[in-house]
Order: structure tokens, then sequence, then C-alpha cells
């Protein structure tokens, strides 16, 4: 969006930064700590800000040698370009990740990724272990445990501690990035209660506004996919490559995503499912009489291969796997009879959408597929068992089970999943977004998962760790004073002589929460949201009375029915400890800490 001389702000800033997830809260921090003042503007309501960054595992990308993981991170390219100066910048900052956390995060000890798992300092768990320089990745994370939201509530709460310098909006989507015609970024129109502002930013505007993940039309256009259902943020729409677009970057990394799931990053389909439950899958849906079949009812692929962050290999090189519109899982009576005994989630939804028939000719009916390709599978399939070689795929003999001759047979229809996606503005090691000359968009920055720094493989821990890298320095050069600043005015409301715009209020509010006789506050987040609230109603022995929930932002599935459930359970039972809800685990490990919290303080 042009602006001119007579264009109208309602606030200014030093710096604005579009997008509060781990991207956008480092830029606004190391911002703020450079001198600025700054905005922070999400989409999201408060309390579900944080984009994909609050269910990314809070691991981080980590190398102890940069040999190693400069060889790693050109090989998990696969040939593909890399900028010589985002190579330099990204495996400094990988291999300098513990000191970023002791200096930056105030965590003296990461913890090893390879000690949550209990192996030794010598294991390999990098993705790709085969790859030259794989021997020394490891990812690290805040406390010993993952999907726990530890490394968002830090970033968070940087940005809560610098409120005289940071201002909040939440439920503020941002429309339009502002511009001179010569294309100097001076701000951006951002939508707050329903009322478009123009907000001057007089240093640089971050644009750290996450995936493509919930943009159904942005999938199907650039990643060539039907449908994906997220496993994040819903509120990462592709906003950002818009702006992008509007900016005049060049784009990169457009087809690139990851992705999580059982074998090439399936869920299970529910209707109308907004986000899939993050889940590598259970042996029993690749081990017996049970295949996967696509679109015409035949197998595609190895089902016993394992999807690393939903890539796959194929004849010696790793691919996104192929998306089916319809896959399923096809099985017979004896293997229907295990699968209904498993009663850990997700595996219990497994059953939900089962489609059952007495012959195969009705279920292929049912699933839409031609019943003698259907058949033909089958009979092929059992031919494999039977000869303990899988001639078709190479599946492990030992999982190979013929299908009964007789039926009942079954199919779990399945979806595909999407994790994180790279698309976005191209980028220099300065953070600065670039025009398609590769000149920098002047007063423009980027960071994050929008135009990631991956350029082919991904490998866990990276986008995170672009966050904390490219934030930062990010963050900084937004904040560097400009020699090149405009001059603007807002029109008092007399009309009189032109006004100096001035910060607007900001959403960060110090919050009180009221309590009576034998009540006491319980905070925790260690939940998957922001913060969870209690007020416990108890007496000197600490019987639980009553729980209620004054605060929260967990999921609006799994972690809305923990939230509804387990305060009454805690009081019947008259413990913390009660079970946990299916699907819940990280929100039923916060309310119970709140819940602690408040206990605490009963003397």
């Amino acid at each position: 969006m042009i602006v001119n001389d007579h264009t109208y702000y309602d606030a200014s800033y030093d710096v604005v930064v579009l997008g509060f997830g781990g991207a956008g809260a480092t830029a606004a921090r190391f911002a703020a700590d450079s001198g600025a003042k700054v905005l922070i503007v999400d989409s999201a309501p408060e309390g579900h800000e944080g984009g994909n960054t609050r269910y990314a595992a809070e691991l981080v990308g980590y190398s102890s040698s940069e040999e190693d993981y400069r060889a790693y991170y050109e090989h998990l390219a696969q040939h593909f370009n890399i900028d010589p100066e985002i190579e330099d910048t990204v495996v400094h900052g990988i291999t300098h990740m513990k000191e970023y956390f002791k200096k930056y995060l105030d965590v003296n000890e990461p913890v090893s990724y390879k000690t949550i798992l209990g192996l030794p300092e010598d294991a390999v768990i990098a993705d790709h272990p085969n790859l030259p320089g794989a021997k020394s990745y490891d990812m690290i994370t805040i406390e010993k445990g993952i999907f726990n939201a530890s490394l968002w509530n830090i970033l968070r709460q940087k940005v809560l501690d610098r409120s005289d310098k940071i201002d909040v909006w939440y439920s503020a989507p941002v429309k339009h990035i502002l511009q001179t015609p010569g294309k100097k970024v001076v701000g951006a129109q951002i939508e707050r209660d329903h009322v478009l502002l123009n907000v001057y930013a007089k240093n640089g505007v971050v644009l750290t506004t996450g995936g493509i993940e919930n943009n159904p039309q942005m999938v199907q256009d650039y990643i060539g996919s039907h449908k994906l259902v997220p496993l994040g943020s819903l509120y990462n729409k592709g906003k950002g490559i818009d702006l992008a677009h509007e900016a005049g970057a060049d784009m990169w990394h457009m087809s690139m995503y990851a992705a999580g799931g059982m074998q090439q990053a399936f869920a299970f389909y529910e209707p109308g499912m907004k986000r899939a439950p993050f889940y590598m899958g259970n042996p029993i849906f690749y081990t017996g009489s049970i295949f996967t079949v696509g679109d015409d009812g035949t197998r595609y692929f190895k089902e016993d291969q394992g999807a690393r962050e939903g890539y796959v290999e194929n004849h010696g090189s790793w691919y996104k796997p192929l998306n089916p519109i319809h896959p399923y899982f096809v099985f017979d009576q004896k293997q229907y009879d295990k699968i209904s005994e498993i009663d850990t989630f997700p595996d219990n939804k497994a059953l939900n959408s089962v489609l059952k028939a007495d012959s195969v000719s009705e279920l292929a009916e049912k699933m839409g597929v031609a019943a003698d390709k259907l058949q033909s599978t089958i009979d092929e399939f059992n031919f494999f068992a039977e000869k303990k070689h899988d001639y078709a795929y190479h599946r492990d003999p030992a999982t190979l089970s013929a299908f009964s001759e007789e039926g009942p047979y079954y199919a779990i229809p399945l979806v595909q999943t999407i994790g994180w996606s790279e698309a976005g503005p191209r980028r220099n090691a300065r953070a600065e977004i670039l025009d398609p000359e590769h000149k920098p968009i002047p007063h423009l920055y980027g960071a994050g998962e929008l135009g990631s720094n991956m350029s082919n493989l991904y490998q866990g821990g990276s986008d995170l760790g672009d966050c904390l890298i490219f934030g930062k320095i990010a963050g900084q050069n937004a904040a560097h004073p400009k020699d090149d600043i405009a001059e603007v005015n807002v029109p008092s409301p007399k009309h009189e002589k032109p006004l100096k715009p001035r910060p607007l209020d900001s959403d960060i509010k110090k919050e009180e929460f009221p309590t009576g006789p034998e009540q006491y506050i319980g905070k925790s987040t260690k939940g998957v949201g922001d913060e969870i609230v209690v007020r416990v109603t108890a007496d000197k022995q600490k019987n639980l009375k009553k729980v209620e929930v004054l605060k929260q932002a967990e999921s609006d599935d799994y972690g809305q029915k923990a939230i509804n459930e387990l305060p009454q359970k805690m009081v019947d039972e008259n413990k913390v400890d009660v079970d946990a809800v299916s699907g819940a685990s990280n929100t039923t490990r916060g309310l119970k800490d709140a819940v602690r919290d408040a206990l605490s303080k009963i003397k």
C-alpha cells in the first residue's frame, strides 16, 4: 500500500513486528534492548498467540562441531543452492546455541534430546544419519520434557518483561505493508477492534507471520496437494506471503514443507477436523494383515518405512511423500480385533470412522475404488505373505500376514498432515527481505518459519533455530537508526497544527484475581497455552472444595475437554493427581501444576 504526504498515521513506533510467535517475540525483545519503542501484533486472540513455536516440541537444533554441521547442512540441501552468507549465519548460530540459551534465555544447562531419549552422548539422532556430518547433530531444550511450551513461555515472558518498551496487540491482523513510492517500508496497516489503523515504523518492520498451513488455496497453489491437515497453530494462514508480494519481495522455498504422523505423515480422518494430533504411529498399522492404499485401491509405498519430518526415501534421495486424496488402511477381522484392544490415544480413535463390509467388493464400493483392483491388491499381498517376501515394496517379511479368505473387511480413512512450511520472502544473512534483484527492500526484515533458511530436507529443530538466530538479527537491524526516515504527522481533532503521532495503548494489562475465605490463586505455564490460572477453595488440611479455572488458552478440542472435566474430578476424588484426559496430557499437567501452586500457599 503506497503512502504519500497526506497519509494519516494513528500511531508511531521505532519498530513494528508482525506476528507474535517465536521469531516475532525474539525480534521484539532484541529491538527493545537496542533502544527501540516496539509494537508487536498478532491475529490470534490473547493466549493463542505463539504460532507454531507452541507446538514444536521445544527442541532447538544444536551441533558441537561447525565442520560437521556445515557438511550436514549442505547435504540436507541435496544439491539445492544455498546462500553462502546464510549458511555461515546458520552454522554459527546452531553451533553456538548453548551459549545463546545461557546468555539470552537464562538457561544455564540446556537438556540434550539424547538425554531425554536415554541415549549416550555419541548416539546419532539426526533424521538423516547417513549424511556426512550427521554424527554431531543434537537438539536441546529447556527442561527434561517436550511438547510443554517451555521455550515459548520464556520467549513470551521476555516480551512481557519489557512492557515499558513493547506494546502488544492481540486479535489485530495486519492488512497491508505501508511503503513510499520508492518502495521504502514505513509501517503497516493493522485492524484493531474493527478499525483500520496506519502505524508508522520509524526504523523497520519485521515480518514473522508464520507459514501457509491453514490456507488451503496456498497449499494447493504452492505445495500441489489437494488437502493437508495442520498439526500446529490454526492462525498460520499465509498472510505473510500476501504482504511480501505486496512489498515487492522475491520468494523462495515455496513448495517446502515438513510434516509428521503415521507412515507417510498420516492422521486418522475425522469429519470437520481442523487440526490433527501429532502422532508417530503404532506398529500395528503396518504389522499383520493390513496395508495402505491410495485413491485407486492399490498399495503405493513401503508401509514400515519411517517418514523423516514427512520426507521418504526414493531410490537414494529423499522426497516429500505422495499425497493421495483418499488414502486408507485396509485390513481384515483378525487385525480389527487387535486394533480394538488398544486404549491409548490416539490409537483408540482409529475405529471412529472405520468402514466395514462383508465382502471385498462391498468394501471397495464404500471406499470409492475399483473392486477388481482392491481384490487384486489383497491377492498379491497374500502371495507376498505366503512367500515371506514383499516383491513390490520390500516390507519386512515379519510384518506380513495374509488376509482371511472370508469377511468382514475394514478400511480406515486417512488424511495427510502438514506441520510447518518454509514458503516466504527471500532474505539475506542480515535478515533483510530481498526484491527480485536480490537487493534489500528498505526497512523490511524477516525471520522464522516464513521464508525459512531450509532449502530442501528439514531437520528437526531447524525452524526454532531460525526463530532465535534470525529473530535476534532482524530485531537488532530493524531497531538500528536509519538516515532516511520520513517526517510524519497526524492532524489534531481541531485541524490545527499537526501533532506528532504517539503509541497507542497496549493489551498487556496487570491482572487481578480476587479471593475470598479459604481461596488461593495458582498459576502454571506448563500447558500448551500461555498460562493457566486457577482459584482453589480448600481448608487448612488442603481438602479440595472447589477448583475454578479463571484463565486458560488451551486447545479448543482435547485441551478444553480437560479444562471442563478435571477440576470437578479433583474435588470429587479430593486429590490433584487424577487420571489425565486422553489427548490432553499437556493441559492436564498444566492444570495440576496450577492447583498444586495454589495449595502450596496454604500455611
